[in-house]
């Protein structure tokens, strides 16, 4: 028998937990839409995500190694990709709403700007200078309200409150959205894809390190997670000098991190005997979290990666390279109106003319940059 989007909205309210958000409470979105026979609105959140050319556009954007430099390192979309599957694998074990953590999960990155951090640092600063900001977390907000453009009827991909809601993780920033006063704390399901975005680099970043052999595993040795994933891989029949052992060790690492926060999170809810999604978002801390032990053990390995990976100096060296053609790129068009595109001159009516070009340099891939830049600057 086929299924409908109202056996859907029933499957949430009988298996998911209290404190799950359900569609049938979705606040709507801000231009109402007629209800989809078969997708619920959360389902549809994601796949407009999933369908714009922005989450394309994160295949060919730095996760940590530039675009092009190797088959095998992630790109800022199949780090967005890994993100969604541990976060839909938490949200399910806890019972809470995979689709909105997926969505959410899917959109986390979406205003990432070309050349990973390095390329935001380099926006954030060029925008200082003329008393304005750039900060990816805000502009994958603007995208999804505003910039993407694909449906008739609005801007935007019109997506419900509680998706746009959830992409507002720097709540002291922002306290309000549509004028409306923020609860203190993300949405359980939120909550689940912030830190599945961290395990997903920590696992990844660890593998790909271990990839362009910047870091080894002896480096990793002394870190007290990869002691215990170690150990879990040895158990399970994995050897040393093995080429798949370092490989099953980051596996293992990552699953070891997953089951660490479900079942912290889990005691979490339980203790505070969280009924409703409103109480959750009202706590006055993150209820989806990693105990005191992984939180201690992952923090040293975060510190380890800084050091070794993201400041390593060719690592650097490249990135800030990279970075600073966007600069030239943003003078240039500042400087020279008949470089702008339709991009820059239709946003420049709304946003003004810095940041019209701040967001169209966001949206490049870093080829496209670098081919801008060989075009138009070199």
């Amino acid at each position: 028998m086929l299924k409908t989007c109202s056996d859907f909205i029933q499957f949430e309210e009988t298996f998911l937990a209290p404190y799950g958000l359900k569609s049938s409470q979705s606040r709507g979105r801000k231009y109402p839409e007629d209800p989809h026979q078969i997708r619920t609105p959360f389902q549809r959140d994601r796949d407009r995500i999933l369908h714009s050319r922005a989450f394309r556009r994160l295949e060919y954007k730095t996760q940590v190694f530039l675009d092009g430099t190797g088959d095998h390192y992630r790109t800022r979309l199949t780090h967005t990709i890994e993100v969604a599957a541990i976060a839909r694998t938490i949200a399910r074990t806890l019972g809470l709403n995979e689709d909105i953590a997926e969505a959410i999960a899917f959109a986390h990155d979406i205003g990432h700007p070309p050349f990973g951090h390095t390329g935001e640092y380099k926006l954030d600063e060029i925008m200082k200078a003329h008393k304005l900001k750039f900060d990816h977390n805000e502009h994958s907000l603007k995208l999804v309200d505003e910039l993407i453009e694909k449906y008739p009827g609005f801007e935007g991909l019109n997506l419900t409150w509680e998706t746009r809601t959830g992409l507002i993780k720097h709540r002291k920033n922002h306290t309000k959205l549509d004028e409306e006063k923020l609860p203190p704390m993300l949405s359980l399901e939120a909550q689940v894809a912030d830190i599945a975005d961290a395990l997903a680099y920590y696992g990844h970043d660890v593998d790909d390190g271990l990839e362009s052999e910047f870091i080894t595993e002896k480096d990793l040795s002394s870190l007290a997670i990869w002691q215990k994933a170690a150990e879990t891989s040895l158990k399970s029949g994995n050897t040393r000098g093995n080429k798949k052992y370092s490989e099953y060790i980051v596996r293992c690492l990552i699953d070891s991190m997953v089951k660490d926060v479900i079942t912290q999170s889990d005691k979490n809810l339980t203790e505070l005997n969280i009924k409703t999604p409103e109480e959750a978002q009202n706590c006055s801390k993150p209820l989806i979290a990693f105990s005191l032990e992984y939180k201690i053990i992952t923090d040293e390995l975060k510190v380890f990666l800084f050091k070794n990976l993201y400041e390593n100096q060719k690592v650097v060296e490249i990135n800030r390279s990279c970075a600073e053609k966007l600069e030239k790129l943003f003078c240039l068009y500042l400087k020279k109106p008949q470089t702008r595109g339709e991009f820059i001159k239709e946003r420049e009516k709304k946003d003004g003319l810095h940041l019209a070009i701040c967001y169209y340099l966001a949206g490049m891939t870093d080829r496209f940059a670098i081919n801008e830049y060989n075009l138009k600057i070199q």
